[in-house]
């Protein structure tokens, strides 16, 4: 087995957890498993700030621990257990953060996914386990051995049930017949973006996972109504792992250089754009910008702090492209705010939060649906990203109390326009192109109101510069540039055929 090369601290922390594993049977270094031994439950958190290499340790972790024959649980469908079988999942709390680090190489899901496991088809999970190794090549009367073939080969490649059942032919109301809450637990959780978590989701992960490994920015904002605290605040200081080692990536990055000169504590607001400005005017990938570019709004939002802004730049994105009153055009992005279904359509519910359908994910507006109140959606970051679903679609506008619906089903999954969101929204998120609406970050410098002992203006910029991955666009005026070109889809991934599947939440 191949180890990484790390820095200093990144070994002190990679020796911790070693040793954690290897108390719960599980030696990287000799690649010895063992059973998992009753009462030896742990939780560590890995902490640092961005840059420092805890996505590294963690795309690492997940590698050796496969290589040492742990198996990795992506939710979408899980064997038989074996009596000598040892588990892990890679979590992240959003789709969007799970699909940052799938981009990378690393197999996550999200939180959502792992809480609830599908029931298969009796008859198709014959195929799964064919795939997983588990049962031999099987005789389905209703597919050809080249469908069995295409299947074979998308599993090899992508390691996705679905997505080899649906280049079989399937769709996924064939295979998979519902949804239910995890009764089996797992053995090991690496959850990336743990300052997003709050503590009940803290407390489900710690019912599935006797080791629970989180990996968190303590420079992030904390979930709203947990006073600023992150749930590994709480941890003792055996079980935080911290690295204050920054790793510079090999070009350099002007936005890292940024977000770290924040934690300067005579650092005030002017200055902090005095050096925006300096690197605007010595690298391309730093842009300070006089109006707001509303062609990127369609692909990526608008950081804020107020909601009042994020309204006001939504109605003038609409109005930019000719949207009308009273219906979305396709394109447009949204943000799913929840579901508003009763206790007896409990089952529906976990049908479109496995799906992706969950609070905070990012959606396009595909146009309408076939039955009255729903709409065709495009979940941004899912593996199967296609829905049709009952909508409640909210259009808010400035000193107006109540928003506007173009679509209203009588229950269903709620949304916000998304063409702006605020920088809480935003944390799990990253884009190659952020805007960040300046005036919102001087207001809150003028506020002085302050989070955790920290300005709340440097965390809010914080946030809001390292959701950037190539460039970032400091907005410094309120005005905004006029569309290049119509909204559109045809920028969207098609998906994969046959994996479509409708969830209708009215019947």
């Amino acid at each position: 087995m191949s180890l990484p090369v790390l820095s200093s601290d990144q070994a002190e922390a990679w020796d911790a957890l070693a040793d954690v594993l290897a108390e719960n049977g599980i030696d990287l270094t000799t690649e010895e498993i063992l059973p998992p031994q009753p009462g030896k439950a742990r939780v560590m958190a890995v902490i640092g700030k961005a840059g420092s290499g805890k996505t590294l340790l963690l795309a690492e972790l997940s590698r050796v621990l496969r290589e040492a024959g742990v198996d990795i649980i992506s939710g979408d469908y899980e064997a038989k257990r074996r009596k000598d079988q040892r588990t892990a999942a890679i979590l992240a709390p959003t789709n969007k953060a799970a699909f940052v680090l799938r981009m990378r190489g690393v197999p996550a899901t999200t939180i959502h996914r792992i809480l609830y496991t599908p029931i298969y088809d009796p008859e198709y999970e014959r195929i799964a386990e064919w795939l997983t190794g588990v049962g031999e090549r099987p005789q389905i009367p209703e597919l050809t051995d080249e469908a069995l073939d295409r299947a074979k080969a998308f599993y090899d490649q992508h390691a996705s049930i679905p997505g080899a059942l649906a280049a079989a032919g399937l769709r996924g109301s064939d295979f998979i017949r519902g949804w239910k809450r995890r009764e089996d637990g797992l053995d090991i959780g690496l959850i990336d973006e743990a300052s997003m978590l709050d503590q009940r989701q803290f407390e489900d992960l710690r019912e599935i996972f006797p080791v629970l490994i989180l990996f968190g920015d303590p420079a992030q904002l904390a979930p709203v109504g947990q006073s600023g605290e992150m749930v590994f605040d709480k941890l003792a200081p055996s079980q935080r792992l911290v690295l204050n080692r920054i790793h510079r990536q090999s070009d350099d990055s002007p936005i890292l250089d940024l977000a770290h000169a924040l934690a300067d504590p005579e650092l005030e607001f002017d200055g902090f754009e005095r050096m925006v400005r300096q690197a605007a005017a010595r690298d391309p990938r730093v842009i300070w910008a006089e109006r707001v570019e509303s062609d990127l709004m369609a692909q990526s939002p608008v950081l804020v702090w107020r909601n009042v802004t994020r309204i006001k730049l939504i109605q003038a994105f609409r109005a930019a492209y000719g949207a009308p009153g009273d219906a979305l055009l396709p394109g447009e992005p949204l943000i799913c705010d929840g579901l508003e279904l009763p206790l007896k359509h409990r089952k529906k519910r976990i049908d479109l939060e496995a799906r992706g359908l969950i609070k905070g994910a990012q959606v396009v507006y595909l146009g309408p649906g076939r039955k009255p109140g729903f709409s065709r959606l495009h979940v941004v970051g899912a593996e199967d990203p296609r829905l049709s679903a009952a909508s409640i679609i909210k259009i808010e506008a400035p000193d107006v109390e109540e928003p506007f619906i173009p679509y209203a089903a009588r229950m269903g999954a709620t949304f916000l326009h998304g063409a702006a969101v605020t920088i809480h929204k935003a944390q799990g998120s990253q884009w190659p192109d952020v805007q960040v609406f300046a005036p919102d970050i001087s207001a809150a410098a003028w506020s002085n109101r302050t989070e955790a002992g920290i300005p709340l203006w440097k965390r809010l910029a914080y946030v809001a510069i390292t959701r950037a991955q190539e460039r970032l666009h400091w907005i410094v005026k309120s005005r905004l540039a006029r569309p290049s070109a119509p909204l559109g889809i045809d920028h969207l991934d098609a998906p994969v055929a046959g994996l479509q599947l409708a969830i209708e939440t009215e019947d």
